[in-house]
């Protein structure tokens, strides 16, 4: 089940839709048809907080349309439709692993600095911003705007102290980040939130994908494009802190709750990693694609 956070006629609903993405099904709709009983969510963070009884609820809807004569009526092309990050504003920072590809660490900087243990830091829930959206230049702010593609995590059940081995058991889905960095405001300030946390630098989406539909998420291709040439690719199989690791460890201190936010890391090819850099810059487009996913799509404004 791939769900999105779209608006149609004015409205802002969850959507299902399927890997290719050509179609988005109006579950609002069909839920208000059938009547069923179950309360209907406002948010896809409100339906990721019901836990499986919203995914059961969403399988009885999508049978119930498939029967009807009419049940293309139910669907909406793509383009019709405006899609949002599928939790347009998380209500915590976006945890993010630091250097968690060992060929990014080395084009960033040398063995010294493979981490020992995992690194974290966040980025303001401000950043978030959906497909297709503009990112921001902050001409004057920054001239080393950067891209990161990612793999997301999205939490699925609250817990803390979760044990590797059950770590799966909390996660909801998966989704893209691409965690835009201001490589000059990161040198210049020594630590990594101001840099990553500049109004629309979290691109995210266009869908969250439940973990059912994902058999092993370490093993997924993760691809960035600017102006459609390859910058970024690799498997998630070469992540140095698994999933399951990174569940575990975050949670050792604190409580992780429905709708968390997690960005796994980014493999070798980034802007600053080019001799010479190759920052981005009005005009950009840059695409991460996921495998089992989709592709986020944006441009620099």
């Amino acid at each position: 089940m791939h769900f999105v956070t779209m608006e149609i006629q004015g409205e802002r609903i969850i959507g299902l839709t399927d890997e290719a993405q050509n179609y988005v099904l109006d579950l609002h709709r069909a839920h208000r048809e059938i009547e069923d009983g179950t309360t209907w969510p406002s948010s896809l963070l409100e339906a990721i907080e019901q836990g499986e009884s919203f995914i059961e609820t969403v399988s009885r809807l999508r049978d119930w349309v498939f029967k009807q004569r009419d049940s293309e009526s139910y669907f909406y092309p793509m383009g019709e439709v405006r899609l949002y990050a599928p939790i347009p504003r998380p209500k915590k920072n976006i945890f993010c692993v630091g250097k968690n590809y060992r060929d990014h660490v080395l084009e960033m900087g040398s063995e010294d600095d493979l981490p020992e243990h995992i690194m974290i830091f966040t980025k303001a829930t401000t950043s978030v911003v959906g497909p297709e959206a503009s990112i921001p230049s902050h001409e004057d702010l920054t001239d080393q705007l950067d891209y990161e593609g990612e793999l997301a995590i999205v939490i699925g059940k609250s817990g803390k102290g979760i044990t590797i081995e059950a770590a799966m058991d909390h996660v909801f889905g998966y989704t893209i980040v691409n965690d835009i960095t201001a490589r000059d405001m990161q040198k210049r300030h020594k630590q990594f939130f101001l840099g990553k946390s500049l109004d629309g630098t979290c691109p995210m989406g266009p869908a969250i994908v439940h973990r059912s539909f994902v058999e092993n998420p370490q093993s997924l291709m993760v691809e960035t494009k600017v102006n459609g040439e390859i910058r970024q690719r690799a498997s998630t199989e070469l992540m140095m802190f698994s999933i399951p690791e990174i569940i575990a460890i975050i949670s050792k201190g604190m409580t992780l709750e429905p709708g968390d936010i997690i960005a796994t890391g980014t493999p070798a090819g980034v802007g600053k990693g080019f001799v010479p850099p190759r920052f981005l810059k009005k005009g950009d487009v840059v695409e991460v694609s996921v495998e089992k996913i989709g592709t986020l799509r944006n441009v620099i404004d």
